[in-house]
């Protein structure tokens, strides 16, 4: 079995005229939660389009589980890596349980719908993300906390190694966010999963190795990945600084029961 299930290699992929991505070289280890940063515009949803096939690039290399995307079917890309997007509305009324239900899609033939084994799938899906109790309410009526976590259980339901997250705890509160991110790291260290997780908070990676989750870091910029590694090492002052364009710093501190901790600070002056 190969370490990495993503393997991209001197990837290039514009819109039009405006080059997004610049031979972009990056990897994705089994098992663990890597955490992509930077900027808006530097290029991180694009590249989580190309490695699920949303996106057709220019040249370069995307191996997923050592298959090249851009041979793969979509039905095989979506045994292999499901999807949270960041954003997700729909207006037929659809309970929670057929929203789960729908990450089974792949599996189904062309006129079949969901099998025993489906139903219990998602059921067990839906446990794990504490929504069981929601599946038969309308889908549409739920609070945004809500939401994300069906959208992480549908993923789930694709029973697909890799997911990939595009922002999902955006426009969260403090608790389901952390409630969110709990559940991600729980899924990686005892079912394992990996996990690829698109952020704009460089904490979360120093939170996910809290949680006890093997973790990886990697920052954008200019269509590049600037750093990659484990958190302590590529999560500095500097980089930070460097790749977000502000003022900012590591501050290390113990913790009540006793551990130590890091969380960034930022100043009031941007560069």
């Amino acid at each position: 079995m190969m370490d990495n299930i993503v393997k991209v290699a001197e990837l290039y992929f514009s819109y039009g005229h405006r080059n997004v991505l610049n031979g972009l070289d990056f990897e994705v280890p089994r098992g663990q939660i890597t955490c992509l940063m930077g900027q808006n515009g530097c290029g991180k949803t694009t590249l989580t389009d190309v490695i699920t096939g949303v996106n057709r690039f220019r040249s370069g290399e995307v191996l997923l589980d050592g298959c090249d995307v851009r041979k793969m079917r979509p039905v095989d890309i979506a045994k292999k890596a499901a999807y949270v997007p960041q954003l997700h509305t729909v207006t037929f009324p659809y309970t929670v349980r057929d929203m789960v239900l729908m990450g089974r899609t792949a599996y189904a033939g062309v006129f079949g719908g969901p099998k025993k084994e489906d139903e219990l799938i998602a059921e067990e899906a839906m446990a794990k993300t504490g929504i069981l109790e929601y599946a038969d309410r309308p889908y549409s009526n739920l609070s945004g906390g809500e939401i994300k976590l069906v959208l992480l259980a549908r993923a789930l339901g694709q029973s697909a190694e890799l997911i990939v997250m595009d922002e999902p705890t955006a426009h969260l509160d403090l608790r389901n966010e952390l409630k969110f991110l709990e559940i991600a790291a729980d899924i990686v260290k005892n079912d394992g999963k990996t996990i690829l997780i698109s952020t704009h908070s460089p904490s979360h990676a120093f939170l996910f190795e809290r949680m006890g989750a093997a973790t990886r870091a990697a920052l954008m910029k200019n269509g590049k990945i600037y750093a990659s590694g484990a958190p302590d090492e590529v999560i500095t002052g500097e980089s930070v600084s460097e790749v977000f364009g502000v003022n900012a710093e590591i501050i290390e501190y113990t913790a009540s029961d006793g551990t130590k901790e890091k969380t960034i600070s930022l100043k009031d002056t941007a560069k």
